[in-house]
């Protein structure tokens, strides 16, 4: 048994088959930071100004971000973080999930997939992001990646303020064109291509969320973004111009075939044309919470759990709050990454904490990784505080016990 696998079994038996996960910062060079993720305002520009500043925050990552050249070759992946206190070691959660396999995550995910086939993470902008899209399966194998569905929910917790632009624009009005979609490419360079013009943007709510299929247009908002997601960091910019600061061409074809980067009519063809024209696109794809359980058994018991992000086949999400001074075991079918937000107490044997600032390199007790096994057992979760709830967002893959709508 080589060293790192027995770090890595002697890892999830110490933790009871919970995994503690270190902060994964990742850099945007078409962003700036809203400055709501905890980082310390000292390291938002840590990877270096030339990089862009740091506006997300990837939580139980396999998936390395796409940065382009000057990406760094962790960026974006997970570390589990095992030994003692004052000699702690990590390795990649990549390498745990390759490693442990359905000890992991369980027969179910690992045979259908190999692999644990999600993310999330926090995305914090001050401004909106320009209008666009994550591929479909079809155009994203062309250059050797897999399609990004997502999901959005939006946290309290994480929303002292609402940044520049609250609002989200989702696909076209019913009627747009695709030939008046190519017109705004050829037009690119002119300044803004007024994509938004043929768009609808809608006001976003705290405490809700949005399931973003692949091939739907979408210019994100400001609030600080809770966002389950498929394992794939590709994307298409189809906004020329956002808050005055021109986006490159470079970002539209980014993961485009070398021979398809100026074809215009393969462009707008990686479109879902049906997804961006449906007549109603709240009532499609708008996620309110949905209780897992009756709410007032669930209150008897010491908690709240509701369903955040369902209603699709590829990732699930749920937001757990357990009431001042309670104890409670929680079951789930599959394993599952979690991010605390709000206060402090135990999980199995690990103490919890949501901490208020956090320094680029430094651990933390706020980010874990649930097995399957532990999962099923049941997790003990404990609140000390006499007065404030212990917060936390669990993210799934496939789970068929999620809602398909509400």
């Amino acid at each position: 048994m080589s060293t790192q696998t027995q770090q890595i079994n002697q890892a999830l038996d110490a933790g009871q088959g919970i995994l503690r996960l270190a902060p994964t910062w990742v850099p945007r060079s078409f962003c700036i930071p809203g400055k709501r993720i905890k980082l310390h305002p000292d390291d938002y520009y840590a990877f270096g100004a030339n990089r862009g500043g740091i506006d997300e925050r990837w939580f139980s990552s396999t998936t390395k971000a796409d940065n382009g050249p000057l990406t760094t070759p962790d960026e974006g992946l997970s570390y589990v973080v095992s030994g003692s206190a004052d000699k702690p070691e990590k390795f990649l959660f990549k390498d745990a999930v390759a490693e442990l396999g359905t000890k992991l995550l369980g027969d179910r995910l690992w045979n259908q997939y190999g692999a644990w086939p999600m993310y999330a993470k926090f995305f914090d902008n001050q401004g909106p992001l320009p209008h666009h899209l994550h591929q479909m399966e079809q155009h994203a194998k062309l250059v050797g990646m897999q399609p990004k569905p997502e999901a959005y929910f939006f946290p309290p917790q994480m929303n002292n303020h609402g940044g520049d632009f609250p609002y989200t624009f989702f696909g076209f009005e019913p009627g747009t064109t695709q030939a008046q979609v190519r017109r705004c490419l050829e037009i690119w360079n002119q300044g803004d291509n007024h994509i938004l013009d043929l768009s609808r943007a809608y006001r976003l709510e705290l405490g809700t969320g949005w399931y973003v299929p692949a091939g739907l247009l979408h210019a994100p908002g400001s609030l600080c973004t809770y966002e389950p997601q498929w394992a794939s960091d590709i994307f298409a910019m189809y906004q020329s111009l956002v808050n005055d600061v021109p986006i490159d061409w470079s970002l539209l074809v980014k993961n485009v075939p070398a021979d398809k980067q100026q074809d215009l009519d393969f462009i707008v063809g990686m479109l879902d044309w049906e997804a961006n024209v449906v007549p109603d696109v709240k009532e499609n794809y708008f996620r309110p919470p949905v209780p897992v359980k009756p709410v007032e058994e669930m209150t008897a018991a010491g908690y709240h759990e509701t369903w955040i992000t369902y209603g699709n086949e590829y990732v699930a999400a749920k937001e757990l709050t357990v009431l001042p001074g309670r104890t409670i075991t929680i079951n789930d079918s599959g394993p599952y990454g979690l991010i605390m937000v709000q206060g402090h107490g135990s999980l199995g044997p690990w103490p919890v904490e949501t901490p208020t600032l956090i320094r680029f390199g430094q651990l933390t007790h706020d980010e874990f990784f649930v097995s399957a096994a532990a999962a099923a057992a049941g997790v003990k979760i404990h609140n000390p505080s006499p007065t404030e709830p212990l917060v936390m967002l669990k993210h799934f893959g496939p789970t068929p016990e999620a809602p398909q709508k509400s």
